[in-house]
């Protein structure tokens, strides 16, 4: 069993392959991108950015660190795990996308799956924070860790087997575009119940959550869903303070609510995610 970094990149640029030559990546015409001293590769032009530095902050990315590194999400992970390996081939590398790494986590638990199970992934994680591709790198260099765009995938053609899309922001038209025929999306969001105590004390009145997921988008035909549910003990303020920081919470609540939250001492909340997954037609 082996884990490898994935090797079909393109460029942002012209859309032209992608070779390695010593600590950078070149196309035939010339554009030239770096390997930081980290392990990752920047693969975002400062033309496509929306703002000086996009994505999630230094301080969100490390809360998301020290809130995951106590496995409060690894049913997900494990949940995300069986999807993907369920069915696959044992002849040839499963090539799987996070698309949207964060900080890599999920990518780690579902090479710790691939390893227990005995199969060879080959594996991307990208994310516009160069903050969280920079965390991500430095916990595990098998993986290839780019920093760049959903909107732009700097992947080849018919190059995946899977892209997970966890709680991020899907751009399916390029999802479909890098999966091979047959090849499957997974999509993970958050369910109406998702963090309900937690959101409000923040908030006065609750929104319902939106029905994502329930039509097939362009290219993609629906398999089937799961929904994972389960009490999370929150047992002090830093951890409650972790949680909300790695969430839209942290900036969307209004003052009053976050001084509700920072009172806390202890939260009981509840986890409540879809998987659903897609086929690529």
């Amino acid at each position: 069993m082996t884990i490898t970094p994935f090797q079909a990149l393109t460029c942002p640029l012209d859309g032209a392959p992608l070779s390695a030559e010593e600590r950078r990546w070149c196309c035939p015409s010339g554009h030239s991108f770096d390997t930081a001293r980290q392990g990752y590769v920047h693969l975002l032009p400062v033309q496509n950015k929306r703002s000086r530095d996009p994505g999630d902050s230094k301080d969100m990315v490390a809360a998301r660190q020290r809130f995951l590194a106590h496995d409060d999400y690894r049913p997900i992970a494990e949940a995300v795990g069986r999807r993907v390996l369920a069915g696959a081939p044992s002849t040839a590398p499963l090539r799987c996308l996070d698309a949207g790494c964060g900080e890599g986590y999920y990518l780690r638990m579902l090479a710790e799956s691939a390893t227990a199970a005995g199969r060879d992934l080959e594996l991307l994680g990208l994310d516009i924070s160069k903050w969280a591709v920079q965390a991500a790198a430095r916990q595990d260099r098998r993986v290839r860790w780019l920093v760049a765009s959903n909107a732009n995938l700097p992947v080849a053609d018919n190059a995946l087997d899977w892209v997970l899309c966890l709680f991020g922001f899907p751009v399916y038209d390029q999802f479909a575009r890098v999966l091979k025929p047959g090849g499957r999306l997974l999509q993970v969001d958050a369910g109406p119940e998702h963090l309900r105590q937690l959101r409000e004390t923040l908030y006065p009145q609750l929104r319902e959550s939106a029905n994502t997921g329930a039509d097939a988008p362009a290219g993609f035909e629906r398999e089937d869903e799961e929904r994972i549910h389960y009490p999370l003990t929150l047992p002090s303020q830093e951890r409650i303070a972790d949680l909300l920081a790695m969430t839209p919470h942290g900036y969307r609540a209004k003052a009053e609510g976050l001084a509700r939250a920072a009172a806390l001492d202890a939260l009981e909340v509840t986890v409540d995610v879809r998987l659903v997954s897609w086929q690529r037609r």
